[in-house]
């Protein structure tokens, strides 16, 4: 169905009616097959996912965004994509949720972002027990918002080719294209993990992408996805935000298995304050030179007893805070620079010690959504998603105010301890390096802090 020529830039956005239908599966075929025929691919992900985008920058080799207009001003959303999609041949972005979902209604959706950025979308359908009931589902979302072009439709866990045949038939008569389907094959699945798909070494990654690449140009026409998706995006100039001069700063920050968890916007920010170093804290055996340390989330607690076993690592950052170095941990980060970390076995492993605090995952209860963060005079956006539960060993204020995306306070809170801050939240300050000025503003201003 397919040429290996390329044809001519385009974008999309993969949608679907609703979670489990199969757009992350599709979106990494996509990448891999459109990546093999010569064409440089953007991959996009709407919303805060931080896991999907490791899995895209596999797929298309060249890593993927994160587009979220809750965290994110729309301005600052346009421009990430003009900036990254402006040098592709495909910009393709994987929707979130349903196509419609956001925090209130339709804020910060797929759907959204799909009109920021006058994207065509098209839409994956898990189309198992379905036939021609296809029809009524395809017009509502075709015409339910008329600021969003759903220009067609791919079909996923299709038994048999006179299957897709009734739901070709259904996008006849409701006007959406049929793009073609994709069979029910367990040599497609991913396993998923409990923050969502499984990232790490147990599976093969790359054989399943593969596979999945060359099975998805047997049943859908990339050739005819790439020309009915030939859309200019909005255009949008990129004019990187100034800050204020100051001197450069030594930045180190925690990459390997146990802390994966990053937005690409919040590292680019970074280099603009000073040199980045990537260190291991489960294979380094000490901290490097560093102004700001800088612990992202992860999987620490599938590490845990390696992390506690290498004692070096941990005895040079537990002095780097204790001299009063500026340290930042969010979530994973936080869990490590805590007493101990208690596996889903049982088994306790004793970990940094800065924070008077410990993580267990027994009886894990799953915590998620937006998050607005109030700090003195700032205010900043993030994103809270984890299974583990934190105790506080001694009652611990928090330095921030936090809420929801409705206003509505949670316990979160935002830990400081001399130079070191951490908490659950994911911060986005891909927009807001104010963020960092406030980190670095608050270590210079008062070294003595030492309530947490």
């Amino acid at each position: 169905m397919t040429s290996d020529q390329p044809i001519f830039k385009s974008h999309f956005l993969i949608a679907a009616p609703s979670s489990g239908s199969g757009k992350t599966t599709l979106t990494l075929g996509l990448l891999r097959a459109l990546k093999s025929r010569g064409l440089r691919v953007q991959p996009f992900k709407c919303g805060p996912d931080y896991i999907d985008t490791l899995h895209h920058t596999t797929a298309a080799g060249t890593p993927s965004i994160n587009l979220d207009a809750f965290m994110a001003a729309e301005q600052h959303v346009a421009e990430v994509y003009a900036q990254y999609a402006g040098s592709a041949d495909v910009a393709v972005t994987e929707g979130v949720m349903g196509l419609f979902d956001g925090s209130d209604r339709m804020q910060g959706s797929s759907a959204a972002i799909a009109e920021l950025l006058n994207s065509p979308v098209v839409l994956v359908i898990n189309a198992k027990a379905m036939a021609y009931s296809v029809a009524p589902l395809l017009y509502g979302f075709k015409n339910f918002y008329k600021g969003i072009n759903l220009v067609g439709a791919i079909f996923n866990f299709v038994s048999t080719e006179s299957h897709y045949r009734f739901l070709a038939e259904a996008c006849a008569d409701v006007g959406v294209e049929a793009l073609g389907y994709f069979p029910s094959n367990p040599a497609f699945a991913i396993p998923s993990r409990h923050l969502g798909l499984h990232i790490s070494d147990e599976t093969h990654y790359e054989t399943i992408i593969q596979t999945i690449a060359e099975a998805i140009p047997k049943t859908i026409d990339i050739d005819r996805l790439l020309e009915v998706t030939h859309t200019e995006p909005t255009p949008i100039r990129y004019v990187p935000r100034s800050l204020p001069s100051a001197a450069p700063i030594r930045i180190s920050i925690a990459r390997d298995e146990a802390f994966t968890f990053m937005y690409h916007q919040n590292i680019d920010v970074l280099t603009r304050f000073g040199e980045v170093t990537f260190f291991s804290p489960l294979h380094d055996a000490v901290l490097p030179h560093t102004d700001f340390l800088y612990l992202p989330g992860g999987y620490p607690e599938l590490y845990a007893e390696a992390l506690s076993q290498n004692v070096s690592m941990q005895e040079s950052i537990r002095a780097y805070c204790q001299s009063d170095g500026l340290a930042y941990a969010e979530c994973g980060g936080l869990m490590y620079l805590g007493q101990s970390i208690t596996d889903a076995g049982g088994y306790e492993c004793p970990m940094v010690g800065m924070l008077d605090t410990t993580t267990s995952m027994l009886a894990p209860r799953m915590t998620l959504g937006y998050r607005i963060i109030q700090w003195d005079e700032l205010t900043v956006k993030g994103h809270e998603f984890h299974y583990s539960i934190l105790e506080e060993r001694s009652a611990q204020p928090s330095v921030a105010s936090v809420t929801n995306a409705k206003g509505i306070p949670v316990e979160t809170k935002l830990y400081r301890v001399q130079n070191t801050f951490a908490s659950y939240l994911h911060v986005y300050w891909g927009d807001k390096p104010e963020f960092i000025r406030q980190l670095l503003s608050a270590r210079s201003v008062d070294k003595r802090y030492v309530t947490i």
